[in-house]
C-alpha cells in the first residue's frame, strides 16, 4: 500500500541500487537515480553517498559536480542523451500510475531544520562556500533560497539532485559561494510542501582575531629596557659601595 501511496507524490522515483566490490576487504555502493514528474525529471549516478553525474535537463547537459582538485570521472559517451530517453519512459510510466492511483491520499514528509556551515576555514576576504544540509522529506525537491545580510542572493546558490536515504525520504545541498567579511549575516530558507511555513537558518561571519606583531614587540622592547635599568642600577650600587 506504501508503494501505491508514493506513486501519487509530486516525484516518482526509480532507484536502482547495487553493490560493487572493488577488492577483497572492501565494497561500495553504486547508485543510479531516475525521477519524473509531469513538468521535470531528474537522472543521477553516485557512489558512496556522493553525486557523480546528473543530468541538467533545463541546460540540456550532463553535469560533473566534482570539485577540481580530485581525479575526473568520465562516463561513456551519450550518457545524457541516454538520460533524455529514460525521461520519456519514466514520464510515460508516472501517467499509467497516476492514472491506476487516482484515489490514493497523498503522504507528505517535512524536511528537518537546514544545517549550514563552511565548506573550509573561514578567513578574512578569502573565497569559500556555504553549504545549505537539508534532509529527511519526502516527495523531492525542496526550495532552498539564500539572503546576505537580509538580501536576496539570486545569483550564485546551487543545488544538487535530491539523493534518497535508506528511509525513503531525501536529501539535498545547496552551496552558495561566498567572501567572508565580519558580522555578515546569511541564511538559507527551505520551503517544502509539507511545511505550514519556511524553515530559515541563519549563519553569521565570526573571523578568528589575529593578534598583531606591535604590541608584543613594545612589551618586549619595554622588559629589555627595565632589565637593562636594573642591571645599571645594581652596578652603581656596588661602585658606590666599594667608595665608602
Amino acid at each position: 500500500y506504501r508503494q501505491l501511496m508514493k506513486m501519487m507524490k509530486m516525484m516518482v522515483v526509480l532507484v536502482l541500487s547495487f553493490v560493487l566490490c572493488v577488492s577483497a576487504d572492501s565494497q561500495h555502493n553504486n547508485m543510479r537515480i531516475v525521477g519524473c514528474s509531469e513538468v521535470d525529471g531528474e537522472e543521477m549516478y553516485g557512489l558512496d553517498g556522493e553525486e557523480l553525474w546528473y543530468a541538467d535537463f533545463a541546460n540540456n547537459k550532463g553535469v560533473y559536480p566534482q570539485p577540481p582538485f580530485i581525479d575526473p570521472f568520465i562516463y561513456k559517451k551519450g550518457i545524457y542523451e541516454q538520460a533524455v530517453q529514460n525521461q520519456q519512459v519514466c514520464k510515460t510510466n508516472l501517467g499509467i500510475a497516476l492514472k491506476g492511483n487516482k484515489d490514493v491520499p497523498l503522504e507528505f514528509d517535512p524536511p528537518s531544520s537546514p544545517i549550514m556551515y563552511p565548506k573550509d576555514e573561514v578567513e578574512d576576504q578569502q573565497q569559500n562556500t556555504l553549504i545549505c544540509y537539508v534532509t529527511g522529506f519526502y516527495p523531492a525537491p525542496v526550495n532552498v533560497s539564500w539572503t546576505k545580510n537580509e538580501q536576496k542572493v539570486t545569483v550564485g546558490p546551487t543545488i544538487n539532485t535530491p539523493y534518497p536515504n535508506k528511509d525513503g525520504s531525501f536529501t539535498q545541498v545547496s552551496r552558495l559561494d561566498f567572501i567572508p567579511r565580519q558580522g555578515d549575516i546569511y541564511s538559507c530558507t527551505v520551503e517544502h510542501p509539507a511545511l505550514t511555513e519556511p524553515l530559515t537558518q541563519l549563519w553569521e561571519v565570526e573571523l578568528k582575531q589575529q593578534v598583531g606583531v606591535g604590541p608584543a614587540v613594545f612589551c618586549g622592547l619595554g622588559l629589555t629596557i627595565g632589565l637593562l635599568g636594573v642591571a645599571a642600577g645594581t652596578f652603581f650600587l656596588i661602585k658606590g659601595n666599594e667608595c665608602r
